[in-house]
């Protein structure tokens, strides 16, 4: 129906130094005054304004005519509090002494309810690796409620392995340590690093063992159950729209878009009155947009997320569901950490700008009923190409500290730098973070030797002998070319690096490092989840006594499991 598949020959987004991109809509500010946990007001507007399945019983089964079910959490044995953010909690007006009670820990393994929590699992369908798989849903996460803060921002609470829901289909509704601690660190280093994202709250162990197969091999064993609380201004993903317009559920696709744009875009539609087309219009090339600005951050940091289906599509452009997702190490724009993509790889690094286009489109696809016209949503789609085109540019300016982007010089400044990247292994955050530590200073470049000009870039480099005299050329020839492209914008070394360095993050959390705090939370020791938390909070400061942290990744986790590839239950 709507033909519109743009092909770029190179990946382009933007990076407006550190949180812009729509993602200050939901920086969590301080407060002075708290609230306690039976205090906090919950609004549950979506449970309130949108149709649940009737029944009750929870069981799997295909829900029609709803967008929810009613669910309640599954009773923990025993459940432990591992870590919380205090920002999150802040945001929410708990205090710390709230957040390190045993109340907050039984509420938040789902053990106790608080009195206006109106809990409910989504209803969405997806198409997962390019195929339509139906009907898809909450399978393992269950919403809590909205609650609304001192400052009147909603944010929705969702616990992650809480137990089954009507949409759990064969699985058990559970989720594992190594899972919960990747997704409880991701969600919070993301959002540190400036990266539109959904947010963590607390991680807590059940008490309980879970049987999991890891690499679906045939090999399942027992593992330790945890939970994270997961904290967004919305869950509603492209799959909530896809399902209904599946089933020729028109009308409840119109009320599901009249209460997004009521609630989740009211600078678009505030009327309780249906929204018009132009308005749904105007509501996709925003969707369009924030979804463009996030890869933008993903490939600003070399962030991976390994599976793209529509369904972990987030409507308001957030970075969400993080499974199989992974850090680029060594600069490979063919890598997908995900297991279940290693012959395809379809939601590789380099191929992400575009699987999101393609997700687009779905979308449309799906709203195209309310609205009977293709051609403003070609419209929209080829915008969202010509945005990051453009925004990739900007993006990649600022990581290599120049003043704006030159077209005569940057284009095949870039490209060959890409190219270069790609001949040796490459750690594409230090590269980038040590590109800074070059210095002008007036010194004619006919005067510095190869060796000297790459000096400090050499600590990126993985494998030290594979940097052969032809590629030491190549890469100074390039260096002096960026030098002399540096000295044209006339800014002094201070000046350049801070404003580098402001963009390109000496710590990311990086597969290694998430699996030894795995390994060790695991036999019960769970400092280092809280020791990279708080690492991460400040992923651009130099952070003295913390450099252990910012190394390459070592020979030994090459090819162990969770530190190079991961499985969909990671």
């Amino acid at each position: 129906m709507i033909a519109c598949l743009i092909l770029f020959a190179e990946l382009r987004c933007q990076y407006d130094i550190l949180l812009n991109i729509g993602v200050t809509k939901y920086i969590m500010t301080d407060r002075k005054t708290y609230k306690t946990l039976d205090t906090l007001r919950f609004d549950n507007r979506f449970t309130r304004e949108l149709p649940a399945d009737p029944a009750l019983a929870n069981h799997r089964r295909e829900v029609v005519g709803a967008c929810y079910s009613r669910v309640q959490p599954k009773k923990m044995a025993e459940p432990t509090l591992v870590a919380y953010a205090r920002e999150v909690a802040e945001a929410l007006d708990l205090s710390p002494e709230d957040c390190t009670s045993e109340a907050f820990t039984q509420t938040f393994a789902g053990n106790r309810l608080l009195p206006d929590m109106d809990p409910y699992a989504m209803c969405y369908g997806g198409h997962q690796f390019g195929n339509w798989a139906g009907q898809l849903g909450d399978g393992r996460a269950i919403n809590l409620g909205e609650v609304v803060n001192q400052n009147n921002t909603r944010w929705a609470l969702q616990l992650k392995g809480a137990g089954p829901t009507p949409y759990s289909r064969t699985a058990d509704g559970l989720a594992v340590l190594r899972s919960s601690v990747r997704e409880f660190l991701c969600s919070e280093a993301m959002f540190h690093l400036g990266v539109p994202t959904t947010r963590a709250l607390s991680l807590v162990t059940t008490g309980e063992m879970v049987l999991r197969d890891m690499f679906y091999d045939g090999h399942p064993k027992q593992e330790p159950g945890a939970i994270v609380c997961r904290v967004a201004p919305s869950f509603t993903r492209f799959g909530n729209f896809q399902i209904l317009a599946s089933r020729g559920e028109n009308d409840i696709l119109k009320q599901l878009v009249n209460f997004t744009l009521r609630t989740d875009f009211p600078h678009l539609h505030k009327d309780t009155e249906e929204a018009s087309k132009e308005t749904i219009l105007t509501w996709f090339d925003e969707v369009c947009q924030r979804t463009a600005e996030m890869i933008v951050h993903w490939m600003r940091v070399g962030f991976v997320h390994g599976v793209m289906n529509t369904d972990n599509m987030s409507i308001l452009g957030l970075t969400i569901d993080y499974g199989p997702y992974g850090w680029l190490e060594n600069y490979d724009p063919n890598w997908t950490p995900n297991t279940t993509d290693a012959n395809g790889k379809r939601y590789r690094f380099g191929h992400q700008a575009q699987i999101a286009q393609w997700n687009l489109l779905q979308l449309a696809h799906a709203i195209y009923p309310l609205v009977g016209e293709t051609e403003p949503f070609e419209t929209s789609l080829n915008q969202y190409a010509k945005s990051y085109e453009s925004q990739w540019q900007t993006m990649m300016t600022q990581k290599l500290g120049f003043q704006t982007y030159e077209a005569e010089t940057d284009e095949d400044l870039i490209s060959d730098l890409l190219t270069l990247l790609q001949i040796v292994e490459t750690d594409m955050t230090i590269f980038y973070r040590n590109l800074s530590q070059l210095e002008l200073n007036g010194k004619a470049l006919d005067q510095v030797s190869d060796d000297m000009l790459m000096m400090p870039i050499l600590d990126a480099y993985y494998v030290l002998d594979q940097l052969s005299t032809s590629y030491r050329s190549k890469m100074a020839q390039w260096l002096r070319r960026y030098l002399t492209r540096l000295q044209k914008d006339g800014v002094n070394d201070d000046a350049r690096r801070k404003k580098m360095n402001a963009v390109n993050p000496k710590y990311v959390l990086r597969n290694y490092l998430a699996q030894l705090a795995i390994d060790k939370s695991e036999q019960g020791d769970h400092t280092m989840v809280n020791d990279l938390l708080e690492l991460l909070r400040r992923p651009y400061d130099e952070q003295p006594g913390k450099e252990e942290y910012a190394k390459k990744r070592p020979d030994w986790a090459r090819s162990r499991a969770g530190c190079s590839m991961l499985s969909c239950s990671s």
